[in-house]
């Protein structure tokens, strides 16, 4: 599809321009590397200090000058002087689990007026570097993205086929061929190894060898011939999503294994081997061994291993059913995106669901929600993540709704703001983000209510700080009307024929020829 960049005047693009409107309107307020900002009266919400109340806040570049109690930090000398009172300074927030689609050129922009001010690219993707350019240039403002390999996955792939130009997987027939796609995928500036679910084990431990080896993480799935203990053990840095944590927590684990190793494949054929799984994931998730699950779940914390659990995308696959087609959030994107979810929904997601696997299939919801809370309480780490470019996924919207499932599922509204937060930031090696503190990272997100009342208060955004750039209330009222102007213009022809896909996590549709696997692992 034919690239639409969003350049604008100021260090604040707008999206406007990715679809030729003729004057897009830059926001206003900006940065500048000498003025100080001052938060002031507000109460301070983060995971390493807690609530501190009556604070001070001052932003000069973009770091944390200094932060403390009104009595202490005077704002005399600031440029500018924001009224906390009533209000509530948390950090920026990290969606740590997405996909670019190409459809849209507005991924940026949505995520900073929702406060999202991390990525984590799962797949290689030449629309994420771009975006990382323009940030990086300043004639963009989002997210710092942290941007993956190209999926590595066994032979036959999941993606044969799907991925006919292999812009986003990698197949290893045996060891050595994996620790090539290792070097290979260092060499073309990945910042991370993201492994796939038809890896064999020697595969996959070749790549988690040779990833120490070249100082890389290595993260994704846990293939469907190794035991979550066992990645853990081997360094794993991340386990995105909750369908492989089943199966070490059964009671009848061994049993599910020979079944779950015995399914066959065919290159490309996502749908027959999802289809084939989803039994074999059922009986692991009602055969769950509570004790057996905390060993398991001690060991995963004390390796270091995060979690990612992706609940908006478990929720989206578990129940169809219950998509909003009519939410007003969807006025932020193109007729093309649009259409795409709806043709995915009732292609892909609804047909030849009866009333028992509808049931099941929440049931199964809730139990992810229930394995989601212990994770957390045993001490695994988590971290926020929605999958986007699964069906009816948004930059930055589907993270606070990411939020309130955590919530739900039983996570105090502190530990899930860690996990937007903290955690995020600690998986990156940074001591400077994911908190308030002095010489931080001046990613910051202030809301006019109290996301420990109600999660959902993130929500209520006044003012976005991305690394100091400053979208007041005014300015971030008019990127959002721009973009939902921008979505509605008609498009310049594509150069080449459009060809769609679907999340590269989770199989994907391919618009122009309906070849697709159901977007849902």
């Amino acid at each position: 599809m034919q690239r639409r960049t969003i350049l604008t005047g100021t260090a604040l693009g707008v999206a406007g321009a990715a679809f030729g409107v003729s004057r897009p309107a830059a926001a206003r307020s900006g940065r500048s590397a000498t003025e100080v900002v001052a938060v002031r009266g507000v109460t301070v919400i983060d995971a390493s200090g807690g609530v501190r109340r009556g604070q001070t806040v001052l932003i000069q570049g973009d770091r944390i000058l200094d932060v403390g109690p009104v009595q202490r930090v005077p704002a005399s000398h600031a440029g500018t002087v924001i009224d906390g009172s009533g209000k509530y300074l948390i950090p920026g927030l990290a969606d740590m689990h997405t996909h670019a689609t190409g459809i849209d050129d507005t991924d940026p922009e949505l995520y900073a007026v929702n406060g999202v001010t991390t990525t984590r690219q799962m797949s290689a993707s030449s629309d994420a570097r771009e975006w990382q350019r323009q940030i990086a240039a300043g004639t963009r403002l989002g997210p710092q993205w942290s941007i993956g390999s190209k999926i590595v996955d066994g032979s036959p792939s999941l993606w044969d086929g799907l991925d006919a130009d292999g812009s986003v997987h990698l197949t290893v027939a045996d060891p050595g061929q994996a620790r090539a796609a290792v070097r290979q995928q260092q060499a073309a500036g990945a910042a991370f190894i993201k492994t796939y679910t038809r890896l064999t084990r020697e595969s996959f431990l070749a790549i988690a060898d040779e990833s120490a080896r070249a100082g890389l993480p290595f993260l994704g799935h846990v293939p469907d011939f190794v035991q979550l203990t066992e990645a853990s053990d081997r360094g794993m840095r991340t386990v995105e999503h909750l369908f492989e944590i089943w199966y070490d927590t059964s009671a009848e684990e061994d049993r599910l294994r020979r079944g779950v190793t015995a399914v066959p494949i065919a290159g490309g054929d996502y749908n027959g081997w999802f289809n084939r799984m989803q039994p074999y994931e059922y009986a692991a998730a009602r055969t769950y061994d509570r004790r057996k699950a905390e060993r398991v779940f001690r060991r995963v914390a004390r390796n270091g291993t995060f979690v990612t659990p992706t609940l908006v995308l478990h929720e989206t696959n578990d129940m169809p059913e219950r998509i909003d087609r009519q939410d007003p959030r969807f006025r932020y994107f193109s007729a093309d995106m649009i259409g795409y979810w709806d043709w995915a929904l009732d292609n892909l997601y609804l047909p030849g669901r009866t009333p028992a696997q509808i049931a099941e299939s929440r049931d199964l919801f809730r139990r992810r929600l229930g394995l989601t809370a212990e994770l957390a309480a045993v001490g695994v780490p988590l971290m926020t993540g929605t999958d986007l470019g699964t069906t009816y996924l948004m930059p930055g919207f589907s993270l606070h709704d990411e939020l309130a499932l955590l919530v739900r599922a039983g996570l105090p509204p502190i530990q899930a703001l860690a996990a937007a937060t903290l955690h995020p930031a600690r998986y990156l090696g940074r001591h400077d983000q994911g908190m308030i503190a002095r010489g931080a990272v001046a990613d910051l997100v202030l809301l006019d209510a109290d996301p420990l009342h109600d999660i959902r208060n993130t929500t209520r955004i006044n003012t976005v700080f991305v690394r100091g750039h400053r979208i007041d209330p005014a300015a971030r009222a008019r990127m959002l009307a721009d973009i939902e102007v921008a979505v509605q213009q008609p498009r310049p022809p594509a150069t080449t024929p459009v060809a769609y896909r679907g999340c590269p996590c989770h199989g994907g549709a391919t618009a122009s020829t309906r070849v697709a696997g159901r977007v849902s692992r």
